[in-house]
Protein backbone atom coordinates (compact mmCIF):
# COMPACT_ATOMS: atom_id res chain seq x y z
CA UNK A 1 0.00 0.00 0.00
CA UNK A 2 1.44 3.43 -0.96
CA UNK A 3 1.59 6.04 1.88
CA UNK A 4 1.42 9.43 1.52
CA UNK A 5 2.32 12.72 3.80
CA UNK A 6 -1.21 14.62 4.14
CA UNK A 7 -1.01 17.13 1.37
CA UNK A 8 -1.32 19.74 4.41
CA UNK A 9 1.55 18.48 6.12
CA UNK A 10 4.10 17.95 2.54
CA UNK A 11 3.26 21.77 1.77
CA UNK A 12 3.80 23.25 4.85
CA UNK A 13 7.31 21.32 4.82
CA UNK A 14 8.14 22.45 1.44
CA UNK A 15 7.22 26.10 2.74
CA UNK A 16 9.17 25.86 5.64
CA UNK A 17 12.10 24.69 3.43
CA UNK A 18 11.44 27.36 1.22
CA UNK A 19 11.39 30.08 4.06
CA UNK A 20 14.66 28.17 5.32
CA UNK A 21 16.42 28.76 1.63
CA UNK A 22 15.57 32.28 1.31
CA UNK A 23 17.02 32.59 5.04
CA UNK A 24 20.42 31.43 4.09
CA UNK A 25 20.75 33.95 1.37
CA UNK A 26 19.95 36.68 3.78
CA UNK A 27 23.93 38.35 3.72
CA UNK A 28 25.50 38.80 6.86
CA UNK A 29 25.42 36.39 10.53
CA UNK A 30 21.95 35.76 9.90
CA UNK A 31 22.69 33.95 6.54
CA UNK A 32 25.24 31.68 8.83
CA UNK A 33 22.97 31.02 11.50
CA UNK A 34 20.21 29.90 8.79
CA UNK A 35 22.76 27.54 7.15
CA UNK A 36 23.32 26.23 10.54
CA UNK A 37 19.90 25.50 10.66
CA UNK A 38 19.44 24.28 7.28
CA UNK A 39 22.45 21.88 7.91
CA UNK A 40 20.73 20.41 11.44
CA UNK A 41 17.51 20.15 9.71
CA UNK A 42 17.72 18.59 6.36
CA UNK A 43 18.28 14.82 7.52
CA UNK A 44 15.55 15.52 10.15
CA UNK A 45 13.07 16.15 7.83
CA UNK A 46 13.94 13.70 4.99
CA UNK A 47 13.48 11.04 8.39
CA UNK A 48 10.18 12.56 8.46
CA UNK A 49 9.20 12.15 5.15
CA UNK A 50 10.56 8.87 4.95
CA UNK A 51 8.83 7.35 8.45
CA UNK A 52 7.00 9.62 10.47
CA UNK A 53 4.60 11.68 8.12
CA UNK A 54 3.29 8.94 5.56
CA UNK A 55 1.28 7.05 8.12
CA UNK A 56 -0.94 10.07 9.02
CA UNK A 57 -2.01 9.77 5.73
CA UNK A 58 -3.92 6.37 6.85
CA UNK A 59 -6.21 8.43 9.41
CA UNK A 60 -9.14 9.68 7.17
CA UNK A 61 -9.49 6.04 6.13
CA UNK A 62 -9.10 5.10 9.71
CA UNK A 63 -11.66 7.25 10.81
CA UNK A 64 -14.05 5.77 8.36
CA UNK A 65 -13.88 2.60 10.00
CA UNK A 66 -11.75 1.54 6.45
CA UNK A 67 -9.15 -1.09 7.50
CA UNK A 68 -7.43 -2.98 5.18
CA UNK A 69 -4.71 -5.78 4.97
CA UNK A 70 -2.85 -3.46 3.37
CA UNK A 71 -2.46 -1.18 5.97
CA UNK A 72 -0.04 -3.66 7.38
CA UNK A 73 2.96 -1.99 5.48
CA UNK A 74 2.37 1.06 8.01
CA UNK A 75 4.16 -1.31 10.63
CA UNK A 76 7.26 -0.85 9.61
CA UNK A 77 7.53 3.07 9.59
CA UNK A 78 5.56 3.05 12.63
CA UNK A 79 7.78 0.66 14.89
CA UNK A 80 10.93 2.76 13.87
CA UNK A 81 9.21 5.36 14.94
CA UNK A 82 8.40 4.34 17.99
CA UNK A 83 12.26 3.06 18.43
CA UNK A 84 13.64 5.95 17.25
CA UNK A 85 11.48 8.46 18.98
CA UNK A 86 13.75 9.79 21.98
CA UNK A 87 16.15 10.59 18.59
CA UNK A 88 14.00 12.45 16.79
CA UNK A 89 13.03 14.32 20.10
CA UNK A 90 16.84 14.79 20.54
CA UNK A 91 16.98 16.12 16.95
CA UNK A 92 14.13 18.65 17.52
CA UNK A 93 16.41 20.30 20.78
CA UNK A 94 19.04 20.60 18.77
CA UNK A 95 17.06 22.60 15.94
CA UNK A 96 15.29 24.33 18.24
CA UNK A 97 18.78 25.18 19.46
CA UNK A 98 20.10 26.56 16.39
CA UNK A 99 16.89 28.16 15.99
CA UNK A 100 17.12 30.18 19.02
CA UNK A 101 20.46 31.28 17.85
CA UNK A 102 19.26 32.29 14.27
CA UNK A 103 16.03 34.10 16.27
CA UNK A 104 18.82 36.03 18.71
CA UNK A 105 20.86 37.06 15.94
CA UNK A 106 18.19 37.97 13.39
CA UNK A 107 16.55 40.38 16.63
CA UNK A 108 20.17 42.25 17.27
CA UNK A 109 20.14 42.44 13.09
CA UNK A 110 16.49 43.44 12.79
CA UNK A 111 15.63 40.94 10.86
CA UNK A 112 12.01 40.35 11.16
CA UNK A 113 11.17 37.98 8.54
CA UNK A 114 13.60 35.75 9.92
CA UNK A 115 12.94 35.96 13.52
CA UNK A 116 8.98 34.72 12.21
CA UNK A 117 10.45 32.06 10.75
CA UNK A 118 12.08 30.95 13.73
CA UNK A 119 9.09 30.82 15.83
CA UNK A 120 7.45 29.03 13.16
CA UNK A 121 9.83 26.23 12.62
CA UNK A 122 9.97 26.04 16.46
CA UNK A 123 6.37 25.41 16.61
CA UNK A 124 6.28 23.15 13.67
CA UNK A 125 8.29 20.85 16.05
CA UNK A 126 6.23 20.86 19.36
CA UNK A 127 3.35 20.51 16.93
CA UNK A 128 5.37 16.80 15.96
CA UNK A 129 6.17 16.24 19.18
CA UNK A 130 3.16 16.86 20.97
CA UNK A 131 0.50 15.49 17.90
CA UNK A 132 1.84 14.31 14.69
CA UNK A 133 4.84 11.09 16.32
CA UNK A 134 2.19 10.58 19.28
CA UNK A 135 -0.38 9.57 16.29
CA UNK A 136 2.03 8.09 13.57
CA UNK A 137 2.94 5.58 16.33
CA UNK A 138 -0.90 5.34 17.70
CA UNK A 139 -1.84 4.68 13.72
CA UNK A 140 0.06 1.50 14.23
CA UNK A 141 -0.58 0.30 17.53
CA UNK A 142 -3.97 0.70 16.30
CA UNK A 143 -3.94 -0.96 13.20
CA UNK A 144 -1.95 -4.06 14.64
CA UNK A 145 -5.22 -4.46 17.48
CA UNK A 146 -7.39 -4.51 14.34
CA UNK A 147 -5.32 -6.86 11.94
CA UNK A 148 -4.03 -8.86 14.76
CA UNK A 149 -0.26 -8.99 13.93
Amino acid sequence: MKLEIPKSLRVEHEELHEELVHATKVSGKVGEAAKVVAKVLHPHFEEEEEYALPPLGLLPLLAEGKITPEMKDVFKMTDRLKADLRQMLEEHKAIVATLNNLSNIAEKEKKMEQIRFAEKLMLHAQNEEEILYPTAIIIGEYLKLKLKK
